[in-house]
């Protein structure tokens, strides 16, 4: 009976993936920006700093231009290596070639200072501009599709070298019998059968395979669970409170997934 693969600092992936949901950035000397809570464990010597922090001044204003999320953001620095995981969800790294990627907020783990990373027009959303390497999750592996496509905005990861989407909606649905129930009970919410996004033109769309989002935890936030050290059952981890959808503006729910 074969037993556990048991990693250390040499056998460990250099800026690959561990398994489908774990992925290994090498530091050599060098840095990448962090979203607060992806870090799982590091071998060597790797400071993380918060986004404002003086000595990356120059850094910032080349690499970092979202001040809506700097708090959510942290520098890594050093010589070690470094794994990122997110509650399980596939991890997987993408690499930008002179292009530009937008993707929602809550999906993007990680990304290279080679990449600038801009505040879209779309709320919720990030874009990367440049050449580099940055890390992502999906709820489901990821899907790649060329427009022209309308896509379930549930199942939207994000979209590269393509104009942003516009609004479509499905008149006959929402004219229909089940338009007219919602209207009248306010059940049964939106649906990708009637409302979608629509995408035109050159590029690639990124779906996951799944049209549940990834529930958002509140940046810093520490389960009050049994073990865990300065837990006090606040955040999106604490029993009875909403869970918080990738992309949203602070605690604003967003009916269109935003």
């Amino acid at each position: 009976m074969t037993g556990p693969v048991i990693f250390d600092p040499h056998t460990l992936p250099s800026d690959d993936n561990v398994n489908p949901y774990t992925f290994c950035v090498e530091l050599k000397g060098s840095q990448w920006f962090l979203q607060k809570g992806k870090m799982i464990a590091y071998y060597g010597r790797i400071d993380f700093n918060g986004i404002g922090h003086g000595r990356f001044e120059r850094l910032l204003r080349t690499s970092f231009h979202s001040p809506l999320h700097a708090s959510d953001w942290v520098v890594a620095e050093g010589q070690g290596k470094m794994l990122l995981a997110d509650r399980a969800f596939d991890v997987n790294s993408f690499d930008l070639d002179n292009g530009n990627l937008t993707i929602r907020s809550g999906n993007l783990l990680a990304y290279e200072p080679s990449l600038a990373l801009k505040q879209s027009i779309v709320p919720g959303f990030l874009t990367l501009i440049g050449t580099g390497k940055f890390v992502a999750a999906s709820n489901g592996p990821v899907v790649f599709m060329e427009p022209p496509i309308r896509v379930d905005p549930q199942a939207l990861v994000g979209w590269a070298d393509c104009p942003s989407p516009c609004h479509h909606y499905d008149h006959g649905y929402m004219t229909g019998v089940m338009g007219g129930i919602r209207s009248l009970t306010g059940l049964g919410g939106t649906s990708g059968e009637e409302h979608q996004f629509e995408f035109v033109g050159a590029g690639t769309v990124l779906l996951q395979s799944t049209e549940l989002l990834m529930a958002e935890q509140a940046t810093g936030a520490v389960p009050s669970q049994a073990g865990v050290p300065g837990g006090h059952g606040g955040g999106a981890g604490h029993h009875g409170a909403a869970p918080r959808l990738p992309g949203q503006l602070g605690d604003l729910q967003r009916r269109f997934g935003l």
